[in-house]
């Protein structure tokens, strides 16, 4: 995924320096908004698994608190990573949409200084 937010980027910025004529401008801000809003989704999508998953990790640590005992710890040491995991990743997803805006709104720049 962050790959592919990586290669967007670039052929944004890259078609941005070339100094497009107007009719490209507006193919190219069409394609990057049906593009923001499918990592929308995504972004929802991940935000979702990502509190059940910290839903979860809370419900074991408290589970292993009133239990000790060795696959308690196990599963809340998974959960932890697990956990820590996904709030990495939506946190990437999440700053990736915010440099999209920023992109979008150099479209919509280029766009009005050509009108």
């Amino acid at each position: 995924m962050i790959e592919y937010i990586k290669r967007h980027e670039r052929y944004v910025t890259e078609v941005l320096e070339t100094n497009p004529g107007q009719d490209v401008l507006c193919e190219l801000l069409a394609y990057h908004d049906k593009q923001i809003s499918w990592m929308q989704q995504e972004r929802m999508a991940h935000l979702i698994t990502m509190m059940f998953v910290c839903l979860f990790f809370l419900l074991a640590l408290g589970f292993t608190l009133i239990y000790t005992g060795l696959p308690c710890m196990l599963l809340t040491a998974l959960l932890l990573i697990l956990s820590a995991a996904y709030l990495l990743h939506y946190y990437r997803l999440e700053n990736s949409v915010q440099r999209w805006y920023a992109l979008s709104d150099r479209i919509r720049k280029s766009l009005l200084e050509l009108r």
